[in-house]
């Protein structure tokens, strides 16, 4: 286990006496801050150096807890870990390329943070729940979810793309923080159905300060709830970093809710499948939540409506490029012998496969019936929304040719 915190930022610089107190004031507190949880410094939870080393067990007795959960890894295994990360960047960087061609109105791209959305994702069971947000496509490939699926709302032409139950896996929710509370109460429900699957709540860090996250640690802690809250800490919410979003570090939130919390190399799959494990295990022996901090980074834009240019530092994003966690496995791989040249010239041989299929068919993607937002509103119909249906068929046959 390694020790690493929140890298510092440098402040913007203010001017007029006032401003500069407060700053000089703020600068005090955060100081005092510092200080008095120098001695709870965060623990990173790390089996895999960004060099590709595997960490041991004898020389860091404090992921003795955790390494268990990856024992049985095999080098298929790992290929298989590599091979998730490798499609789902693939498939992620085909939609940010539709986007800009304009094919679809937005995207969100998960760059940098494969390792924590694959680690965790391989860490379910098939009949676990997971809640997404609207950037968990390394989930929604483990789960076994169509990656062309997730396009359609981005494109504007549906409201999802997939039946959740089919793969226990949500539709995505664009309300920041909100699918906290369903995950929670969801578990109540596993709970009190007496099964033994648990549930997975993602979010970021910028949700972890909606008061929804809040609120579903309270009724999680208080009603034992078999969930793990997965935050993804990639250190911005969207242009605000997480120093001015916190004084602690954001796992240990959680013990002041009842429950622990652990923070994870979220750069690192192996950890992250590790940790995952371990918090699904404890929920499914009545042990209540757990909040998993992955400790990672956000390489591209929060989405594509976003500059980070204008408030990120070239500097900081090279440095955490190279912790990428694509890099670090393929290194673990080389030095083990467990991959050759060849075994990543299929493997990108296949993902320019997927992504020219993603390609065709998001091109292809019928435009949906103008009249079908007026379905499924209402189980057995509803006056209100038959006499809308009636006004807005009226309103389109106004038009030249009824369009």
């Amino acid at each position: 286990m390694t020790v690493e915190s929140t890298a510092a930022r440098k402040p913007r610089r203010s001017s007029g006496t006032k401003r500069q107190a407060g700053a000089a004031s703020a600068a005090k507190a955060a100081a005092a801050t510092a200080q008095t949880h120098d001695d709870a410094a965060p623990q990173l939870v790390q089996l895999l150096t960004p060099e590709g080393e595997r960490v041991e067990v004898a020389d860091h007795p404090d992921i003795a807890e955790f390494a268990p959960f990856v024992a049985d890894i095999t080098t298929e295994d790992l290929r298989g870990l590599y091979r998730d990360m490798v499609m789902t960047r693939r498939f992620d960087g085909e939609a940010t390329a539709l986007q800009r061609q304009g094919e679809l109105g937005l995207w969100a791209s998960l760059l940098g943070q494969e390792a924590a959305q694959i680690g965790s994702g391989r860490a379910l069971r098939d009949d676990d729940y997971v809640f997404p947000t609207y950037r968990e496509h390394g989930v929604a490939w483990c789960r076994g979810v169509d990656p062309t699926n997730l396009l359609g709302m981005f494109r504007g032409v549906n409201h999802g793309g997939w039946d959740p139950t089919t793969n226990n896996f949500h539709l995505y929710t664009i309300v920041i923080g909100s699918q906290t509370l369903h995950a929670t109460g969801y578990a109540m429900g596993v709970a009190k159905d007496g099964a033994d699957s648990a549930v997975v709540a993602y979010f970021g860090d910028g949700a972890s300060s909606q008061g929804d996250v809040a609120e579903a640690f309270t009724f999680a802690a208080v009603y034992n709830s078999p969930v793990v809250f997965f935050c993804q800490n990639n250190q911005w919410a969207i242009s605000e970093p997480t120093e001015r979003q916190m004084r602690v570090p954001l796992y240990q939130r959680a013990k002041g809710f009842g429950f622990p919390g652990v923070r994870v190399d979220g750069n690192d799959v192996l950890a992250c499948l590790a940790v995952t494990r371990w918090a699904l295990e404890r929920a499914r022996r009545g042990e209540g939540p757990t909040l998993v901090e992955a400790f990672t980074y956000r390489m591209g834009a929060h989405t594509t409506s976003d500059d980070p240019t204008k408030y990120r530092r070239d500097e900081e994003t090279a440095a955490w490029e190279a912790k990428d966690p694509i890099l670090r496995l393929k290194a673990h791989l080389l030095a083990t012998g467990a991959a050759d040249e060849a075994y990543f010239e299929e493997l990108e041989a296949e993902s320019e496969t997927l992504g020219k299929r993603v390609r065709e068919v998001v091109r292809s993607m019928p435009d949906p019936d103008t009249m079908a937002i007026f379905e499924n509103v209402y189980a057995d119909g509803h006056a209100l929304v038959d006499e809308e249906r009636a006004q807005f068929a009226a309103y389109l046959a106004s038009f030249e040719g009824g369009e």
